[in-house]
């Protein structure tokens, strides 16, 4: 398990950032933390794989915490806030973060994060030396984030539908639509979304008539 710290000055957002991470399997939160000094003191007590940092902290700010982390633990980092001015991301990106979130997102947005530093991780704790081809997967291989919706389309139930992608070996706009609650219309919009985004792909079912979609999540 990639054990994760979640930092934010809000309760009730740390809550949500805590649950995002404990549906997605193979990461644990093993900490929560208030304040850049709480940030600190966990890290160095916890020793997470990944700490979700927050900018804007009662005591501080987070790219200072961000650099005194370097100085306690070996842990990586990737920026959750609000703060989306181009001197703060800059900042955080001299500091040596993985990626910047900027909120509101989407549990789909931080998914394909932790997925990807899942993918990093395992990668190169398999690699005794990284030849240029290790390294360029490293670098080159990082996801833009989820891309942005099309007019009309909600990020909440888009995180519904993109979940019951990920449940099912395969799912049709029907079925989509009774998991989620929403019309078939509509299933079949986010559907072909996460589809046009290279998120999800089509088969065709051949049966009687014309033949059926089923939408498949890529992992």
């Amino acid at each position: 398990m990639i054990r994760v710290l979640v930092v934010d000055d809000d309760f009730m957002v740390a809550k949500v950032h805590s649950g995002y991470v404990g549906r997605t399997p193979g990461f644990e939160v093993v900490g929560v933390a208030h304040t850049g000094a709480d940030a600190v003191r966990a890290v160095d007590d916890l020793r997470p794989d990944l700490v979700l940092l927050d900018i804007y902290l009662p005591d501080r700010d987070g790219v200072s915490v961000l650099r005194e982390l370097r100085t306690v633990a070996d842990t990586d980092v990737i920026v959750i806030s609000a703060a989306n001015d181009v001197e703060t991301v800059r900042a955080a990106m001299r500091g040596g973060v993985l990626h910047y979130l900027i909120k509101p997102f989407t549990y789909a947005a931080l998914y394909d994060q932790l997925r990807h530093f899942a993918s990093l991780h395992r990668k190169l704790s398999a690699l005794s030396q990284a030849g240029q081809s290790d390294v360029d997967q490293v670098f080159g291989g990082r996801p833009s984030g989820a891309a942005a919706l099309p007019k009309g389309l909600s990020g909440e139930t888009a995180t519904l539908v993109a979940e019951v992608l990920r449940s099912t070996d395969d799912v049709s706009a029907a079925e989509c639509a009774a998991r989620t609650d929403i019309s078939r219309v509509s299933a079949r919009r986010y559907l072909e979304h996460y589809v046009s985004t290279g998120q999800a792909e089509v088969r065709l079912r051949y049966g009687t008539g014309r033949p059926e979609r089923r939408y498949y999540w890529l992992s």
